[in-house]
């Protein structure tokens, strides 16, 4: 005999597909976004590089780019890199026929930046002269490219503009390319010595290539370079794909960025589709509870019941979901394409989407509905029929015992939090917000028809002094407390998501903004696009009219935090200045608290007061650092500031930095006018540095790591908040679908249809006030201790884009209320 529930579930899904309509469009939301996240996050476990101009070399040697150890590391904000007498120990390697020096930075020839290498790698980067001959001390070879920028030849001039200044070069060859990839732009080389001078490290090396004598595999020449080399700290030997690494800085950085987006955010995501999806489950369950009351009348049990429940998601579920992995991968696909174009993945990185994340995401949602569904049918296929039939009829209100032990835990969970974050400050303040809105989230959840109510009760008060639509709505909204619950929640959600990853980023802007409006005296700022040379504030300062001029290098730097097991590396916004005391103080005002920038200088530093009350240091104490190319570094403290958000979370010396960067050209050169200076004059005079423009034109400096930071937080704030609407609007269609019954009894006592679509919008009024409020509030109490603790400063909310996220959420109440209604009522009449 066939089993009485399977029967019955195949033919509610046949023969009433629109009681399942709502939860089909919830699973397919959230399949889209779970597996998205979970592509993204398989990306970043399987990301890899081609070896690129590293495919002619069978073996190389580098650095590891990350630094720390196993338990805390973080990749170094430029490239890490060998001590040049690795070279000799590679050469000397039993099985090793030759090893070479690679060097890569950049030079200027003109305007046209340039990509510099030593002539040394050639021979290993499938480079090879197609004209003239190698080069000796003072000549250049040029690609065609270069050669072209350079409008020069075989025998020809050029000057080239390194990090130091100006240089002038014979050229002695133009090369070809035998094999491997070229660089992306105009390429130079030098011999390995200048090379070395002119990237401004010369005692170190990006890495070193190596070639197996004939007869040695490079699996064998890498086991013994590992063994020859394992005295050197950091050291990995690479061959065949794992070249791309050695070749690809940034990959680290890259895989870190697509595991937090896909692991930590992904995980935020799955939280909140499967939340969202087993609401609107439960709900579709709870609205066929007159349905299940005739069922256990007519002779099912409670077992037949579950089964039948069970079924119905092994139905819907299964196919839903695989329905929202298309969309998925198409998100994945734009949003990892997005990641690249803004130079947060390197070229060669390449999308891995497989049968993991989609399966995941799946049974996510097959999971969720499942699980919800037999919650919400556990009572009604528990209680006795006609006891069912009446709770069917008029909405009980009568939450879990367990239900509400848990959401009171949330919600007191959360308030402790909140106490926490509000004595925290920096990173810790935030790393506890991040818990208190999940809480508050899940708090509200679990305890929605008490919240509902209170709602209901609140916001319907002045509408029990209006007329009758909206005395009805008030008197609906405080009976049916869990459909209003229903509806409520999900706008919550969108609110408090959106609202949190959105205005934490512009309460940030504002407060950089302010400081570094503040922080910037100067009256011109000097900058180019691919960086000024360390000549070019000696030369701003020559000018007639200048008291001052200091060029300013930006970089970043890690400092540790904590201690033991939970310590870790924070990456810190960093500036060398060229000049310290009275001519940086002409230039940038740091809000000194105390000691002085007159003892700025060799081995010492500037912190910003966060940054020495996280980890602990006053002036004349050593703070630890790891410099950009994770060189560490204690340099004495001589000065606390109060403007490290707009300006530099660390101020050190121009040359402890610009020996530890690829690319040590300065960002800006400040200049202050001397006393009667005629402004105009000044900016004139300095035009053929670079670009002139006012103090603005540094507050208006790119900072890519802000504007991806920003345009991540918006995409989550979207993925998040969307999903969140759209499932709102989904329950609120829902629930307005399943009042035929009561919208037409409502006409039948003589109600005009006018009246019903009044009542109608005052509950999604209602709904989307309850909505917007507590998530707003939900939010407030996450931004503020956030905020306070990364800015020094209360949230801040720009009007319009709040109006803008409230008068979306009322609009979407609106429709998604208003359009089922009409339908129902011009079907019902």
């Amino acid at each position: 005999m066939r089993p009485l529930g399977n029967g019955l579930a195949r033919a509610a899904v046949r023969f009433k597909p629109a009681a399942f309509a709502g939860t089909f469009i919830a699973l397919i939301l959230a399949a889209a976004i779970v597996s998205a996240c979970g592509i993204l996050l398989e990306t970043g476990l399987r990301a890899a590089v081609p070896p690129g101009r590293y495919a002619s070399a069978p073996v190389v040697v580098a650095p590891d780019q990350r630094v720390g150890n196993r338990e805390a590391s973080e990749p170094a904000p430029d490239r890490v890199r060998l001590d040049a007498s690795l070279v000799a120990t590679a050469a000397r390697t039993p099985g090793a026929a030759a090893a070479a020096p690679d060097l890569t930075f950049p030079v200027r020839g003109g305007d046209a930046a340039l990509t510099a290498h030593g002539w040394g790698s050639a021979p290993f980067t499938g480079v090879a002269l197609g004209s003239g001959a190698a080069p000796r001390d003072g000549e250049v070879v040029l690609d065609p490219a270069a050669a072209r920028a350079a409008r020069s030849g075989v025998g020809g001039q050029v000057t080239l503009t390194a990090a130091d200044g100006d240089h002038r070069f014979r050229v002695s060859g133009i090369t070809r390319t035998d094999g491997g990839a070229p660089d992306p732009g105009p390429t130079v080389w030098f011999t390995d010595s200048r090379a070395r001078a002119l990237s401004g490290h010369p005692a170190t090396v990006d890495a070193v290539l190596v070639r197996p004598e004939p007869g040695t595999t490079p699996a064998a020449l890498a086991d013994r370079l590992g063994r020859a080399l394992k005295a050197a700290p950091g050291v990995r030997v690479h061959t065949g794909e794992g070249r791309g690494a050695a070749r690809e800085p940034g990959l680290a950085g890259a895989k870190d960025l697509l595991e937090g987006i896909g692991g930590s955010f992904g995980g935020i995501a799955t939280m909140v589709a499967i939340f969202t999806t087993a609401g609107t489950a439960a709900l579709s369950v709870g609205q066929r509870g007159r349905e299940i009351a005739l069922l256990r009348a007519v002779g099912a049990t409670p077992r037949q019941i579950r089964r039948s429940i069970a079924t119905e998601a092994l139905l819907v579920a299964p196919l839903a979901g695989a329905i929202g992995t298309l969309p998925g991968i198409a998100l994945a696909h734009w949003w990892f394409g997005q990641l690249r174009d803004r130079g947060a993945i390197p070229a060669g990185v390449e999308l891995s989407v497989s049968w993991i994340p989609l399966v995941s995401a799946v049974g996510a949602g097959l999971v969720a509905a499942l699980f919800a569904g037999l919650a919400a049918a556990r009572r009604p296929a528990r209680i006795k029929p006609g006891q069912a039939l009446g709770e069917a009829a008029a909405e009980p209100f009568r939450p879990g015992v367990i239900r509400t032990l848990l959401g009171t835990a949330a919600l007191v969970g959360g308030g402790v939090l909140t106490g926490v974050a509000a004595s925290s400050s920096g990173d810790d303040a935030a790393n506890v917000a991040l818990g208190m809105v999940m809480l508050f989230m899940l708090a509200v959840g679990l305890l929605g028809p008490f919240v509902a109510r209170g709602c209901a009760w609140l916001v319907g008060l002045p509408l029990r002094a209006g007329r009758a639509p909206a005395v009805l709505a008030a008197a609906n909204t405080w009976v049916n407390a869990r459909r209003l619950a229903s509806a409520i929640t999900p706008l919550v959600l969108a609110m408090a998501f959106a609202s949190t990853l959105v205005f934490l980023h512009t309460s940030e802007d504002h407060a950089t903004a302010g400081q570094r409006s503040a922080g910037i005296v100067a009256d011109h700022v000097v900058s180019a696009p691919v960086g000024l040379p360390a000549d070019a504030t000696a030369r701003a300062g020559s000018v007639r009219g200048v008291a001052a001029a200091v060029g300013v290098l930006r970089t970043g730097v890690l400092v540790p935090r904590g201690s033991g097991d939970g310590a870790w590396l924070a990456s810190e916004s960093a500036q060398g200045v060229s000049e310290a005391g009275r001519a940086l103080a002409a230039v940038q005002d740091l809000d000194v608290r105390t000691g002085s920038l007159e003892a700025l200088g060799r081995g010492t530093a500037a912190v910003d007061a966060d940054v020495a009350s996280a980890v602990g240091v006053k002036v004349g104490d050593r703070l630890r650092l790891r410099l950009p190319d994770g060189t560490a570094a204690a340099p004495k403290v001589v000065a606390i500031y109060g403007r490290g958000l707009g300006l530099a979370r660390i101020t050190l010396p121009r040359a402890a930095l610009a020996s530890h960067m690829t690319s040590a050209f300065d960002s800006h050169v400040l200049v202050r006018d001397a006393e009667g200076a005629d402004p105009a004059a000044v900016a004139a005079a300095l035009g053929p540095l670079g670009e002139v423009a006012g103090p603005g034109g540094y507050a208006a400096a790119r900072n890519e790591e802000s504007e991806l930071n920003a345009w991540a937080n918006a995409v989550m704030a979207a993925a998040l908040g969307g999903f969140a609407a759209v499932a709102a609007a989904n329950t609120l269609v829902m629930t307005v679908l399943d009042r035929r019954r009561e919208l037409g009894m409502l006409r039948l006592v003589g109600s005009t249809r006018r009246q019903v679509l009044r009542m109608v919008r005052w509950e999604a009024l209602l709904v989307v006030i309850a909505g917007v409020a507590l998530g707003t509030a939900i939010a407030l109490a996450t931004l503020v201790p956030m905020t306070r603790g990364l800015t020094g400063e209360g949230p801040y909310l720009p009007p319009l884009t709040y109006a803008g996220f409230a008068g979306t959420a009322l609009a979407l109440g609106l429709l998604a209320t208003a359009l089922p209604a009409r339908a129902v009522l011009r079907r019902g009449h």
